[in-house]
């Protein structure tokens, strides 16, 4: 089979069968982090995730924007742990007729990045090649036990996010389909795509209340991500209150497009997709207020092992899908 028919997610599942496993590891393949277990109940915590200019830089999407970008992709899944992240190594494959400019772009991208969330990057590699590809790895030390996995949740659980969706999957069609919006409205959803934020304030702040119960962050789209909990914990999911951006709501609107399908399968837009302990639901939520965020109650866990939206006395089940390398 090709690679565009084995799909992102399979060709990991084919490389970890060739793995042998490490010994109690501390959280297994398939989280949004990797952990080494250092004793005296710490854990380091790893992350890499790259960025390639062919893939995943749209047109008007500036070198010291991309380059920001990858470092909040790595956050960002700091973030959905609640680990601070305390260092980057970033490794820089770079084509030969980029220039000296070009180079001070990326690098001004990679410290801007790296400061917005008072980390540094102290080193990594560069090398030659066909494409431009930037490759930070974060590292942080997290508390045993603290970190919120993607396996937590049980039936029951409030379902949250820290924000509202379908934003950039607008502004990602403004920028490749070249579909029109007004002024105002063009630059708002432009904005999410080409500047995206980590919520790594909201994520830090929900580890200390001890009230999250499972977490991913929605960079492959909401309805991605709620599977993703839902394989992890074992659980399904009946989602009530649906968080589209009234931004996308108004640009499906004007151009015949279905807000549900910009909010759900979108992606990047990196708020965090959350299962909450009913009993600290108000603590989690004052802890976000008193970091300026929000959390929003968005439906329950369930027994059944689906993921449900209900909508106008409705029940529709929402699709495993969202983006995928090679698939798209």
């Amino acid at each position: 089979m090709t690679l565009a028919a084995l799909g992102e997610r399979r060709i990991i599942e084919i490389i970890q069968k060739q793995l042998d496993i490490m010994p109690e590891m501390p959280i297994p393949f398939g989280d949004d982090v990797s952990a080494y277990d250092l004793g005296n109940g710490k854990m380091a915590i790893l992350k890499t995730d790259f960025l390639v200019d062919k893939t995943d830089v749209p047109p008007g999407m500036s070198l010291w924007q991309a380059a920001r970008k990858a470092v909040i992709m790595n956050i960002s899944d700091f973030a959905a742990k609640g680990v601070r992240p305390l260092a980057l190594l970033v490794s820089l494959a770079l084509p030969r007729d980029m220039n000296g400019k070009d180079i001070e772009e990326i690098g001004k991208g990679l410290n801007s990045g790296a400061r917005e969330y008072d980390t540094h990057v102290i080193g990594g590699d560069t090398g030659e090649a066909l494409n431009l590809i930037i490759n930070p790895s974060v590292f942080g030390i997290a508390k045993k036990g603290r970190v919120a996995l993607r396996s937590g949740a049980i039936p029951g659980d409030f379902v949250a996010v820290t924000g509202f969706f379908g934003n950039t999957s607008a502004g990602l069609k403004i920028l490749t389909e070249e579909i029109k919006a007004s002024p105002a409205l063009r630059r708002a959803l432009v904005n999410s795509v080409l500047m995206p934020h980590a919520r790594l304030a909201e994520g830090l702040i929900l580890t200390q209340t001890g009230a999250v119960s499972a977490a991913i962050d929605s960079s492959d789209g909401l309805a991605w991500s709620l599977h993703e909990i839902s394989e992890a914990s074992h659980v399904g999911f009946l989602i009530d209150r649906l968080p589209i951006a009234h931004e996308a709501e108004g640009f499906a609107k004007t151009n015949g497009l279905d807000p549900l399908e910009l909010a759900m399968y979108g992606g990047e837009e990196y708020e965090l997709v959350l299962t909450i302990k009913p009993r600290l639901w108000r603590k989690a939520e004052q802890a976000i207020e008193n970091v300026g965020g929000k959390l929003m109650l968005i439906g329950k866990a369930t027994s059944m092992r689906k993921v449900l939206l209900a909508t106008n006395g409705k029940k529709q089940e929402i699709e495993a899908r969202g983006y995928e390398h090679f698939v798209g």
